[in-house]
This record gives C-alpha cells, sequence and structure tokens, in this order.
C-alpha cells in the first residue's frame, strides 16, 4: 500500500524559472489527491506523468493566489477531457463563489459534480474521510485564514497468523472477532488470545502540510511523530525580520517545529525567489533537527511501512 508524496511546486509568491509554485501530488493506496494549485500545476501534473483525471479531492490551504490560481485552469481542463467522475474540493468558504462566478464571466460549464467543504476559521476538524484515510485540517496563523493538513492512515486491520488458523482450528467467526481485537471465549473455558494468535499491526503513517506560516507550538496530539512534516520555509534567519512581517517561517524556525512535534524527518520548501542556493536552508535547519532536507521539484517521497 503506497503512500506518496511528489513536489510539483515548492516556491513562493510568483513562478519562476527554477520554482513553480506550490503544489503536491499525493497517492495514498493507489487513490490520488492534490494539496494546493499554483499556476502551471496542471502541467506539472503533465510533466510527471500522472493521470490528472484520477484525483479525487483538492484541498487549498488558503486564497493567496500562489496556492489556488491555477484551480480554474485545472477544472477547466477537466471538463474538455469529459470527466464525469465526482470532485471534492476542501478549501476556505470564498473559493466557491469565486469558481461560480469565473465559469459565469468565462461562459463556461463544469461537465462534473464538484462538492465543496469549507475548511473553517480558527477551526480544527476532520475534513475528508475515506475507509482508509482521513484528513484534518488545522488552523495555522498566516495574513489570511490558511490551514495545515494531516493525512493520516486509519488503523491497518490485525491479521491472524496462517499457522494459527490452522493450529487452533479456528472457525471464520472466530477469525472475524480476533481481526476486531477481541479475544474468543470458547465453550468449555478455552480462551484464544489476539496477542497469541494476531501478528502486530502495520503502524499508521502520517504526513502533515504546513504552508503557510508563523512558526507555532502547536499542540494537538495527532501532529506529533509524523512520518513527513512538509514545512514552509520561505526565508533564512537573514530575513527572520521579514519573514516575521509576511507570516511566514524561516528554516531554522520550521525545525523547531520538527522537533517539537517529533517528526521523523522534515521537508523544507515555499522558498523566496531571492535566494538561489537551497542547499542553505538545509544547512540552517540541520544545526535544529538533523533530519532536515530541501524540497526537490518532481522528486517522490515515500512513506513506507
Amino acid at each position: 500500500m503506497n503512500f506518496d508524496i511528489t513536489i510539483l511546486g515548492c516556491g513562493a509568491a510568483t513562478p519562476t524559472q527554477r520554482l513553480s509554485p506550490t503544489a503536491q501530488f499525493v497517492s495514498i493506496h493507489e487513490h490520488s489527491f492534490l494539496i494546493d494549485c499554483g499556476e502551471g500545476t496542471q502541467i506539472r501534473i503533465r510533466e510527471m506523468g500522472f493521470k490528472m483525471q484520477k484525483i479525487e479531492a483538492i484541498f487549498i490551504s488558503h486564497l493567496h493566489g500562489d496556492h489556488f490560481f491555477g484551480l480554474m485552469g485545472l477544472l477547466s481542463t477537466f471538463s474538455l477531457l469529459g470527466r464525469t467522475k465526482d470532485l471534492t474540493v476542501i478549501a476556505p468558504r470564498d473559493l466557491e463563489p469565486w469558481i461560480f462566478q469565473t465559469l459565469r464571466i468565462s461562459d463556461s460549464y463544469l461537465t462534473f459534480p464538484v462538492h465543496f467543504v469549507a475548511t473553517e476559521k480558527n477551526e480544527s476538524a476532520v475534513v475528508y474521510e475515506t475507509e482508509f484515510l482521513t484528513v484534518k485540517a488545522v488552523p495555522v496563523k498566516h495574513r489570511i485564514a490558511c490551514h495545515a493538513f494531516l493525512f493520516a492512515e486509519k488503523p491497518h486491520p490485525l491479521k491472524v497468523k496462517k499457522y494459527c488458523i490452522q493450529d487452533y482450528q479456528l472457525g471464520i467467526e472466530e477469525i472475524v472477532k480476533l481481526k476486531r481485537g477481541e479475544d474468543v471465549i470458547r465453550e468449555g473455558g478455552e480462551v484464544i488470545r489476539v496477542s497469541s494468535v494476531c501478528e502486530e499491526p502495520q503502524p499508521q503513517r502520517k504526513y502533515f502540510f504546513c504552508s503557510d506560516t508563523l512558526p507555532l507550538k502547536l499542540k494537538d496530539a495527532d501532529l506529533f511523530n509524523v512520518d513527513l512534516l512538509y514545512h514552509e520555509s520561505t526565508f533564512l534567519d537573514d530575513h527572520i525580520e521579514r519573514a516575521a512581517h509576511t507570516f511566514h517561517s524561516t528554516a531554522r524556525q520550521a525545525a523547531q517545529v520538527a522537533n517539537h512535534l517529533q517528526a521523523k524527518k522534515l521537508l523544507l520548501g515555499h522558498f523566496s525567489a531571492r535566494y538561489h542556493d537551497l542547499s542553505l536552508f538545509a544547512t540552517e535547519a540541520q544545526l535544529e533537527f538533523a533530519e532536515s532536507e530541501v524540497a526537490k521539484e518532481g522528486s517522490t517521497y515515500s512513506i513506507s511501512l
């Protein structure tokens, strides 16, 4: 079961020849999602060879242009390709009227239903759920309402060891009960314990996307011990005052957040165009958090079991 994050864009503010605005293609259990949709996102999706029509949900962190100006073009392309499959868009409430106003002005239409889920300012909530995944929107501190997104696998079902099925002559009802985590008590008092016949469940994998924000001491227990944290690092500490003024973070501050959350790995992104040597971001962050690296556009980061 895959859990892959591909960086389509990790630049801040305006597109450049070096970096595209924020967008990430997320594939979990072979299901496809998109986080943010800066200008040119659909081109980056094509360049990477992903099937854009398979995208099931799009998560928009906030309504600054470098995070959603590519959305209208992507939706239009979906229609031109004849999409009929439903799409869920999770975003600040004001995005919905903007989309339909744009469609009206351009005399355009969509060939598929769009279901909007609004993220509410200062509210944390599960905004998307499937049989294998939950996505929680977490408010952060930016110049306008902004949310981070936590992608978390649901607990993996227990597996009964094959040789135990034979050794204990387990019936179907007993196997189902054991998979639910319940001990089996047979007539006569024999107890078959889950701990004796079931394999250890596979760990739940978690990915936390956090952009754009001032550095925060987040307290939500769900956010701790994530496998991968993507945190904005628009500036280096040489522009820490500028970072505070614009409600952004530096690489060192992002590393401090990773330390606080006890993340396993930190991926830095959302780089200001003023910096040409991005290795400086990793150097600065690693002084605080060793498992820090710079996000690379076109690279896929997989969370293994």
